[in-house]
């Protein structure tokens, strides 16, 4: 067995809790801590998955000696923070979508984890699926023809309060910095850097994206045509098309445990891919490989592409007029 890494969690919520459970699918894992800014739901945390030791703050935890990366799981706004603080401790952080707000604070942090020469990585845990590794497989091998066109979509009905999260501007509400990362960024990994973007948005009563749409055009030529909405539960499908036929990434695509190509001559075929655990389990294994590496950034998600796409993310809200306190500052 490779030697254990030892992972600390930055945060409690959901996202937390999904990481936890697939770490715990992962022998060569070990929790080693968790932090929260109340002790009491950091106990409540360590007990339920089985980390050990449990943190009243996170500073307390980016000081902890037994922690090799830390997994940020605290809300949009608080990541850039959360993520100096870590690698200033001297430790490798995997950073939660989106991985910032605005492209200013990316690259403050990519610039520390660079002149430290510590591992960082976004957490765009579909880039990672190996359903997206057949899709590429299969346009690599030609089968769809040329690649011209990806067509993605991810929303949901989020019916919750105003004051939730993904509604309150403060904590980096709004559907692209939640949902509209994900299409974005599967579209870029297809078919390369995105050179334009064309983005129309309805805006909620908060003063946040309630659904976005965007064009991209791919420096390879390419377009994709993408969508996020909390107020529709869209199909949450991703389709390749070429000269020849598409690929579909079949269920929701970052749920994707089988992809079917469709020809102009009517065959179709379905492959099956594997999916492990809660789907999370893929980034953790690429995040241990790249730190056992002695890396600093994944190839399957590199810094300068983190970097890329939060500059697609503000020039988007800056056509459909989205505007973070982070985007404030001088």
């Amino acid at each position: 067995m490779n030697q254990q890494v030892r992972w600390g969690i930055l945060g409690t919520g959901k996202i937390a809790r999904a990481f936890a459970t697939a770490l715990g699918a992962l022998p060569d894992a070990v929790l080693a801590g968790v932090a929260s800014r109340s002790q009491d739901k950091a106990d409540a945390f360590a007990a339920e998955f089985g980390a050990a030791a449990a943190y009243g703050s996170y500073e307390a935890l980016a000081a902890a000696a037994d922690i090799d990366l830390v997994y940020i799981a605290t809300p949009h706004p608080q990541h850039a923070a959360n993520a100096l603080l870590v690698l200033n401790a001297g430790k490798g952080a995997l950073v939660e979508k989106a991985f910032t707000v605005n492209a200013r604070e990316a690259e403050q942090v990519v610039a520390l984890a660079r002149a430290k020469n510590l591992f960082l990585m976004e957490a765009m845990w579909t880039r990672f699926l190996p359903a997206l590794t057949e899709v590429k497989r299969i346009i690599a091998a030609g089968e769809i023809g040329e690649v011209s066109q990806v067509v993605a979509d991810f929303g949901f009905a989020a019916n919750f309060g105003l004051e939730h999260r993904v509604f309150n501007p403060d904590l980096g509400g709004g559907a692209l910095l939640d949902l509209g990362i994900y299409p974005l960024s599967i579209a870029a990994s297809l078919l390369g850097p995105v050179r334009s973007v064309q983005a129309q948005a309805q805006i909620g009563p908060t003063g946040v994206d309630v659904q976005t749409g965007f064009a991209l055009r791919h420096e390879g030529g390419g377009m994709s045509v993408c969508s996020c909405s909390f107020l529709a539960r869209t199909p949450g499908e991703l389709t390749v098309s070429g000269t020849r036929g598409h690929v579909r990434m079949n269920t929701m695509f970052h749920r994707a445990r089988t992809v079917t190509v469709a020809l102009e001559d009517g065959s179709t075929r379905t492959v099956e891919t594997p999916y492990l655990g809660n789907g999370y389990v893929h980034e953790a294994l690429e995040a241990q490989r790249c730190f056992r590496a002695g890396l600093i950034e994944s190839p399957g998600m590199t810094h300068d592409e983190t970097l890329a796409l939060m500059r697609v993310m503000d020039e988007i809200r800056r056509q459909v007029g989205v505007v973070y306190a982070a985007d404030r500052v001088a």
